[in-house]
């Protein structure tokens, strides 16, 4: 029974499985470069084929062009407004320290702040601080990795026919058994991970925009910091939101007062609404329709393992096993 189970199929993929898991944990100093590389590739080879679907020019030309635009549009925007954003973003971090360390009229606010520092967030905020301020400090090594990262998709793009043709060769070769499997969870790979990774973006980016318009209604301050900050916490499924919140209610209460605080409620419930019964259902697949308990399960497991990465990708990565292991969800809803 154990020798036929050795010699079946499904031996074989859980042992390249796991070669290649332990390639992947091998080489972690690179996983951002890797991480980086995939995402760009994947996102700008969407573009590249949206755009080919409605202008009939040569792919290597508006690969070229794709990325000359975007590269120019990110450059333009770090040159003319990283420095107010940075003002607006440390003038956060200012209010929303002084709204700690001050005392409150109210009875709540002050029971909320005194359970605050018995669990002992500061010395969490004082660690993210820390991590922000390394981040900064090798901000050139991050600048490296992207641009490397650009390049290397940039590349791969370009030549994107003859990679997938130059591959294809291993199919008859000698290690073609492993290839096959290889091509298995890469496919697997790129239509869970990759397209978990695109909806997640959209969905930042349309809640980044919702929430910048109703903060702009409420004559929110410093919305650049704000903006930033709710589109960065947007790639984190559902506990972006909730994280989100808390900043936001402690400024409007700063600004505003309670009546404030309960707009703020409404508009980010109406834009959760928008998120959970209109974005959700139309840009993930039902695999990814996890529940709240297993989404935090993930995030609170992957972020102690990769970090700030795993609370980005922890989801997509579940989700790619849950489709390797075929669990489908057969209600009919």
């Amino acid at each position: 029974m154990i020798n036929k189970f050795m010699q079946s199929s499904s031996f074989k993929r859980i042992l390249i499985f796991v070669f290649i898991a332990l390639i992947i944990y091998a080489m972690k100093s690179m996983i951002n470069l890797i991480l980086l590389t995939f995402i760009f590739t994947f996102l700008m080879d969407r573009l590249v084929q949206f755009i080919e679907g409605k202008i009939p020019l040569n792919r290597k030309l508006l690969v070229i062009i794709s990325y000359s635009s975007i590269v120019g549009l990110l450059s333009y925007g770090l040159v003319m407004y990283l420095p107010m954003i940075a003002g607006e973003i440390s003038t956060l971090i200012k209010q929303l320290t002084a709204f700690y360390t001050a005392k409150h009229d109210n009875v709540i606010l002050n029971y909320i702040v005194e359970r605050i520092e018995k669990i002992n967030v500061s010395s969490y905020l004082e660690q993210g601080v820390t991590y922000l301020l390394k981040s900064f400090s090798d901000i050139s090594k991050v600048g490296i990795q992207i641009l490397m990262a650009l390049l290397l998709s940039l590349f791969f793009l370009l030549e994107k026919p003859r990679l997938i043709e130059f591959t294809k060769k291993f199919k008859t070769s000698k290690v073609s058994s492993i290839y096959a499997e290889i091509e298995f969870f890469a496919n697997k790979f790129v239509r869970t991970f990759g397209k978990v990774i695109e909806a997640q973006l959209i969905i930042a980016v349309v809640n980044c925009i919702l929430t910048t318009i109703s903060l702009w209604l409420l004559d929110f301050p410093q919305l650049g910091g704000l903006s930033i900050m709710v589109f960065v916490l947007g790639l984190i499924p559902v506990a972006g939101v909730i994280i989100s919140l808390i900043p936001l209610v402690i400024i409007a209460y700063s600004i505003g007062g309670i009546m404030k605080v309960l707009y703020v409620g409404i508009a980010i419930a109406v834009i959760h609404a928008v998120e959970a019964y209109i974005l959700n259902p139309n840009l993930m697949s039902s695999k990814t329709n996890l529940p709240v308990f297993y989404t935090f399960i993930v995030l609170i497991f992957s972020e102690h393992f990769f970090g700030i990465w795993g609370l980005i990708v922890g989801i997509p990565v579940f989700v790619f096993l849950l489709d390797i292991l075929e669990v489908t969800d057969n209600e009919k809803v």
